[in-house]
């Protein structure tokens, strides 16, 4: 079976998936054209505006309309929905993605708790001042709703990584008091969004990041892919507790249209010991105790034996005693 088989809509994630920094990640852009399967992009990136993500995508040679592209401030909105009258105020911690997507609601930004917002929506810009934190902080505190578009505590930038929007959220919240509600990966919202526009039945999530992509699909019952070509490694992979382990893993995109090889499970009753293969990989689980018997052609087929091992245990991560081969990978 193909990781692709059944499913009706690809839900990709950015950076990491699509593309790292300036170029496209190598494959992604012939796999995602050629797999037959209409895509589109979900991003926790609240600085760009729907079309700039499109025309950004366009310009690797994907097929990108700026309705193919659901935001974290598109998710947004809808949980503001309740809060704020036609031609309300909303004090935006922020840049052009949110503000484009106030002005389509026609809602007034403001900046300043003087104004008088009936709510507050924050995401990520990098002009985002102490200035901006202690206006929404001052407006919170007459209890007004509170979005967030997401909870990321890192963004990767060109130089390294850096504090994304969940670290200003959370120096508002030490302000305040209280947490705000989130729209973006994880949580539901922005996969709820994303369903809807498209009338999909059977998605799947393509992501790099397991406590985004993967648990946010997950909480929703889709099916979940993770590549190899961002964040989150083997390393990663294996530790995963079960809402962020993904239904396939692989290297690159090209993998989507392959067979995917289930792993093979072998129990050796004279001692219990049970041995797990993907490809030439070789996995061995003693107890509590994983090692590594053999290293396969590709990489990703050891790391899918073994995260089959770490998986199917009894035992918790923290209990098992883990190769160091493995821990290496």
């Amino acid at each position: 079976m193909r990781p692709i088989d059944g499913i009706d809509l690809l839900l990709l994630d950015l950076d990491g998936v699509v593309y790292k920094g300036a170029h496209a990640i190598p494959h992604a852009v012939e796999a995602i054209n050629g797999s037959g399967v209409p895509a589109a992009y979900l991003t926790n990136n609240a600085a760009r505006t729907d079309t700039q993500v499109a025309d950004h995508l366009a310009s690797f040679g994907l097929a990108v309309r700026a309705s193919d592209v659901v935001t974290s401030p598109q998710a947004a909105m809808n949980r503001l929905a309740s809060h704020v009258p036609d031609a309300g105020r909303v004090l935006v911690v922020g840049g052009e993605g949110i503000t484009a997507e106030i002005a389509k609601r026609g809602w007034q930004v403001v900046r300043k708790a003087s104004e008088q917002p009936h709510a507050v929506v924050q995401g990520f810009a990098p002009h985002v001042s102490w200035t901006d934190l202690a206006e929404a902080s001052f407006a919170l505190q007459r209890g007004i709703p509170w979005v967030a578009t997401n909870m990321d505590w890192t963004m990767p930038v060109a130089e390294g990584i850096a504090p994304g929007n969940g670290t200003l959220v959370s120096a508002v919240h030490t302000a305040v008091g209280r947490m705000p509600e989130v729209a973006g990966k994880p949580e539901r919202p922005i996969f709820q969004l994303a369903k809807e526009r498209f009338g999909a039945s059977s998605p799947m999530m393509i992501g790099d990041r397991l406590d985004t992509d993967i648990e946010g699909a997950n909480k929703v019952k889709m099916k979940t892919l993770h590549v190899l070509t961002g964040i989150d490694q083997a390393r990663q992979l294996i530790a995963a507790p079960k809402m962020r382990r993904p239904d396939y893993i692989v290297q690159d995109l090209r993998e989507l249209g392959d067979d995917y090889e289930v792993p093979r499970e072998t129990l050796e009753k004279s001692t219990g010991n049970v041995f797990f293969e993907v490809g030439r990989a070789a996995v061995k689980r003693s107890g509590n105790r994983v090692e590594l018997l053999r290293a396969g052609e590709r990489h990703v087929d050891t790391v899918r034996a073994a995260c089959i091992a770490v998986w199917t245990s009894d035992f918790n991560i923290h209990g098992m005693h883990i190769g160091k081969e493995i821990l290496e990978l």
